[in-house]
């Protein structure tokens, strides 16, 4: 392995800088790179790429109340653990 070559744990680490343009050019490019030839972080990136575009058609009103007092509540008792 070549010690420029991207980790899939790297790769899963830098998954949001990469689809937000924010990775340096080399990063980015070491990171295309890795995901031309691992089949596994290749379809990682699509589900976390259709997963931003489907939860970017919610609205607070299209979420269930029920839904969003239990979110709050994990999300409450997250920050607090």
């Amino acid at each position: 392995m070549n010690p420029n070559d991207m980790s899939c744990k790297e790769l899963v680490e830098l998954v949001t800088d990469y689809l937000e343009g924010a990775l340096s050019p080399a990063d980015r490019q070491r990171f295309d790179l890795h995901i031309g030839k691992c089949d596994w972080c290749k379809l990682y990136v699509d589900q976390i790429r259709l997963t931003i575009q489907a939860a970017g058609k919610l609205t607070e009103d299209s979420v269930d109340p029920r839904a969003k007092n239990e979110l709050l509540a994990v999300f409450r008792d997250w920050k607090n653990s």
